[in-house]
């Protein structure tokens, strides 16, 4: 009983089935750690206690009935930008500080049907847009390995949450990086699947092209148990795609001999931290000694990428946040002479200076004087680094490569620097650009922080990435690695 917390999901649902410990139990667990833990983190933004005890309650009841969901009684979190009915939805805004949102997003909506329980809303970066969680309205995340580290962002609670083992899993939002990188400087596993896997419907959206759901997790075997019920179509989501989804758990403990692993030789050069470097390249021996062989892979125009996509994520951003007005929901300025006024104010009051930045930036990329020089030619090159990567999987199964350039940085570090803040994604933007899978994996630690392993896959190849990494974690223990302060 006494070490619930510190099992994985896989581990606390055969603990579940076997009775050693009810759902309610478990929960009441896990909340009380985040009460009495969380001040050191900011984690949370919203703590959903009693709605959590009573979804472990009707999980202990569903279970003695014989009707077991996938996720029956295991304790998630989600990133506050997932709508939950009847619970306040911030996307660490301001702007939004007093929205209850009146209906569940799809992911919400499946988890809780498979069981899950909900133990609140993790704190992220304001609408998705850093690197560090330290533009949150609600104040910065703690990296739960060094409470001055950044824990990475957006998804910085959820990450925060696994790591310090607040619950086996959490929700996240990768536009750029925002699940792999926060997994990589935590010591957990997150994954990012395919544009259009999960359905965004419910999702706040930061840029439509390339925000995709996916999960933070301790192990691969957990996030592939937990994909298995978010992904599939959804006919509310114009982008979502009809695809079938396959059974990740029955193949996760397959071989992966005779797999072939690209190294991008851009990915190891002067930018990355040379003791980084060296676990990245030792956690790559480890899958060659499983059987896999390794080749060199050229990506040409993946240096492109994070230009690219601060022309393309702003210039959605600014599209999708005009939404914000003052006028529906959201924060509404007081006292209004009119209604320009309105508008200028609600919006200058409700938005911190990162998104403001990102919808100046993507206002003046769409603007008729600038849009074929800025907008249309990122777009251009995006469409090369997709080829580039079509080109390589022509050779590969998996590319490999580091997830961040570097372990944790300080809080404060790069904050007045947004352009050394924008190079924390430079090896995970990519993925996103093209729109395909990928998956960070702890690999060991330099200088007692954690590092990660990036997979990246071809579309719809989140089986092989998840099969990849759990059996990479078979042969070591970086991932079962709890921060001191936290066991």
């Amino acid at each position: 009983m006494m070490d619930m917390h510190l099992q994985t999901m896989t581990e606390l649902a055969a603990g579940l089935e076997k009775g050693d410990f009810s759902s309610v139990e478990l929960t009441q667990t896990l909340l009380d750690r985040v009460a009495a833990l969380d001040d050191r983190l900011n984690a949370f933004v919203t703590v959903t206690a009693a709605e959590a005890l009573l979804a472990a309650a009707r999980a202990d009841a569903a279970r003695a009935a014989g009707n077991v969901g996938a996720l029956n009684g295991l304790p998630i979190i989600h990133k506050d930008i997932f709508c939950t009915r009847g619970v306040k939805t911030t996307c660490g805004s301001k702007m939004l500080n007093n929205f209850i949102s009146p209906y569940d997003a799809t992911v919400v909506e499946k988890l809780a049907a498979a069981g899950a329980v909900v133990l609140g809303k993790s704190n992220m970066d304001e609408f998705a847009m850093g690197s560090s969680n330290e533009t949150s309205f609600f104040g910065p995340v703690r990296n739960p390995w060094d409470l001055e580290c950044s824990p990475g962002g957006s998804s910085g609670g959820s990450s925060a949450s696994v790591a310090a083992r607040f619950a086996p899993a959490a929700t996240g939002t990768d536009t750029g990086g925002s699940i792999r990188q926060p997994a990589a400087l935590t010591g957990t596993v997150g994954i990012k699947p395919t544009y259009g896997r999960v359905s965004r419907y419910g999702m706040i959206a930061f840029a439509s092209s390339l925000d995709q759901a996916g999960v933070i997790t301790r192990s691969s075997e957990d996030a592939a148990r937990v994909l298995g019920v978010m992904a599939g179509f959804d006919e509310r989501d114009s982008t979502s795609i009809d695809h079938p989804v396959p059974d990740y758990l029955a193949t996760i403990g397959d071989s992966i001999k005779g797999l072939r692993v690209g190294i991008v030789r851009q990915h190891f050069d002067a930018g990355l931290d040379e003791q980084t470097g060296a676990r990245v390249k030792a956690a790559i021996a480890v899958i060659e000694s499983l059987g896999a062989t390794t080749v060199e892979v050229d990506l040409p125009n993946i240096d492109l990428s994070v230009p690219t996509y601060y022309v393309v994520a702003p210039a959605e951003c600014s599209s999708n946040l005009s939404r914000f007005d003052g006028v529906r929901f959201g924060h509404r300025a007081e006292n209004a002479e009119d209604l320009l006024d309105l508008y200028c104010r609600s919006r200058g009051e409700g938005f911190g200076d990162e998104v403001k930045r990102r919808i100046m930036t993507g206002a003046y990329v769409l603007s008729a004087g600038y849009y074929d020089a800025y907008y249309l030619k990122a777009q251009q090159v995006r469409q090369l680094i997709a080829d580039d990567f079509k080109k390589a999987f022509a050779d590969v199964d998996v590319i490999a490569g580091p997830t961040a350039p570097s372990p944790a940085f300080k809080l404060g570090d790069k904050v007045d620097d947004p352009i050394q803040m924008y190079l924390n994604d430079i090896y995970t933007i990519g993925a996103n650009l093209a729109g395909l899978p990928a998956i960070s994996v702890p690999c060991g630690f330099v200088n007692d922080m954690p590092v990660g392993l990036h997979l990246v896959g071809p579309h719809f190849g989140e089986e092989v990435l998840l099969r990849c990494g759990h059996q990479y974690q078979q042969q070591t223990e970086w991932h079962k690695a709890c921060p001191e302060a936290f066991q």
